[in-house]
């Protein structure tokens, strides 16, 4: 798993970690039952403090995708769903309407990109 931070965002690092896992699940990088590192390894190599790292973890804690255990470490809980089945359904429901409008490939992925920078 890799999580990459731009210190220079205005984005809390905390939060650019808690999207990299997720985005990590969602891409399928690491899955149920899966260990992150911990939490003092993962500060060390994207060099933000400890305690960043682990108001990350408690998000995703919060949120349902990771179980935090003492000795255990943080891991990816079986039964999260990661929401990669509705987001697959909302671009499936995209593109057929861009295809009933006309739309190519091309032009859905200028939209897309034009939309995800607003």
């Amino acid at each position: 798993m890799l999580v990459r931070i731009d210190h220079a965002s205005t984005t809390p690092l905390a939060e650019q970690i808690a999207a990299g896992v997720r985005g990590s699940v969602i891409r399928g990088e690491i899955g149920p039952g899966d260990r992150l590192p911990s939490a003092r390894a993962l500060a060390e190599s994207i060099d933000v403090n400890l305690h960043t790292v682990l108001r990350a973890y408690a998000t995703l804690r919060d949120e349902g995708l990771i179980d935090l255990r003492r000795g255990r470490g943080a891991v990816i809980r079986a039964e999260f769903d990661s929401g990669r089945t509705a987001l697959n359904e909302s671009a499936r429901e995209f593109v057929r309407q861009a295809r009933n409008l006309g739309l190519d490939s091309a032009h859905m992925l200028d939209l897309i990109k034009e939309t995800s920078t607003q």
